[in-house]
C-alpha cells in the first residue's frame, strides 16, 4: 500500500491524522521522498498518534509472542481483520506501525482492535509446530485467544501452561513447520469454517 492508500484506510476507520503532508501543497516532493522507505516518493504522508489505534474486545484474539518479522505482524493483522479477530502483541513483536508491517496489513492496523497481552476471560489455545492435538480436534468455541509464537523459538514452555489447550496443524508434506502468518490464517479459517 502507498501512503495515499494508508491515509484513506485510516480515514475509513474514523482515524484522523495529526498532520497530513501532501506533495506540492504543504511539503516538497523531495522531502517526502527522503521520509519514504519506498523506491519512490509518496504523494501523501499522514502522521498519526499511536494512541488512536483501535482498542476493544472481540470474541477471538490472536496473541502474538515475539513475532519479530514486520511482514508477519502485518499479514496477521490483515488476517485478523478478514476474520473479525482482535490482536495482542507481546513485547518483542515487530512494530505494527513500521513501514513493512503497515504495507503488509493493507490498512488493517487501523481497523483491528489491539488488546492487552493475554487478557483474562477467554480460553487460551497454544498453536505449536509439534506435540499438540490436531487443530481439527480442538474445541474452538469463542471466546478464545490463539497464542502464536515467534518465527524461530515458537512459544516458550513457561508460556504454555496446563490450563491451555495445545493444538498443532498436521503437515502431511515434507515441511517441518509453517510460517507463523500461515499458521494464524489456517487457525482463523478453521474457526470460521466451523461457524464458531
Amino acid at each position: 500500500m502507498e501512503g495515499e492508500d494508508l491515509v484513506e484506510a485510516a480515514s475509513g476507520a474514523g482515524i484522523d491524522p495529526v498532520e497530513l503532508l501532501v506533495a506540492g501543497e504543504n511539503v516538497e516532493s523531495a522531502l517526502l521522498g527522503a521520509l519514504s522507505t519506498l523506491g519512490h516518493a509518496p504523494r501523501v504522508v499522514g502522521v498519526y498518534r499511536r494512541s488512536d489505534l483501535p482498542t476493544g474486545r472481540r470474541e477471538v484474539t490472536l496473541a502474538l509472542w515475539r513475532v519479530g518479522d514486520p511482514g508477519n505482524v502485518g499479514t496477521l493483522l490483515r488476517t485478523a481483520d478478514a476474520f473479525g479477530a482482535a490482536v495482542s502483541l507481546s513485547e518483542g513483536c515487530a512494530d505494527p506501525l513500521g513501514p513493512r508491517a503497515l504495507r503488509a496489513s493493507a490498512g488493517a492496523v487501523f481497523r483491528v482492535p489491539h488488546v492487552a497481552w493475554r487478557e483474562p476471560g477467554a480460553r487460551h489455545i497454544a498453536l505449536v509446530a509439534h506435540g499438540g492435538a490436531s487443530l481439527a480436534d480442538v474445541d474452538l468455541t469463542p471466546p478464545l485467544t490463539l497464542l502464536l509464537g515467534g518465527e524461530r523459538e515458537g512459544l516458550p514452555d513457561g508460556l504454555v501452561t496446563p490450563s491451555h489447550d495445545v493444538a498443532t496443524i498436521p503437515l502431511p508434506g515434507a515441511a517441518e513447520s509453517l510460517n507463523v502468518a500461515a499458521a494464524g490464517a489456517i487457525a482463523l479459517y478453521e474457526l470460521s469454517r466451523r461457524g464458531s
